[in-house]
């Protein structure tokens, strides 16, 4: 998957954006996929749930697929946890860029539509984290 030109192209967006803001920078870049399943009994908790920062400097969260679900609202929030805006991605390639050290974001649990079809949110979620900070 790493070698794949989708990946590529967006880890080289990013680190050109990224390096535009922060020339300087000699970057950590991580990337994870995760997977949130949904069913009528629990609904599908976002990892790490909650509103917080992953302590780098940056970070892109890219819908991958959506499969009977609703909600999964991507929320933005200033360091005192009150909402700046909020949105949901809904589509392969939707994205978030998010700046760790300004704000803080979340993810709102995905509920199952129909209880006879899989339930789940793909994400990617590619971090970076600048080395030379102190």
């Amino acid at each position: 998957m790493i070698q794949g030109e989708t990946l590529q192209t967006v880890m080289l967006f990013c680190r050109d954006l990224f390096s535009h803001l922060k020339p300087e920078a000699r970057w950590h870049i991580e990337a994870h996929q995760f997977r949130i399943e949904a069913n009528q009994q629990v609904h599908g908790l976002p990892a790490p749930e909650g509103i917080h920062r992953d302590g780098v400097d940056y970070v892109l969260v890219m819908m991958i697929k959506r499969v009977n679900i609703s909600s999964g609202t991507t929320t933005l929030h200033n360091l005192n946890k009150e909402v700046l805006d909020s949105f949901t991605l809904t589509d392969p390639l939707d994205w978030a860029l998010v700046d760790d050290l300004r704000c803080m974001h979340g993810v709102t649990p995905v509920e199952q539509i129909d209880a006879t079809q899989a339930a789940y949110r793909d994400v990617l979620v590619i971090t970076f984290a600048n080395k030379n900070a102190v």
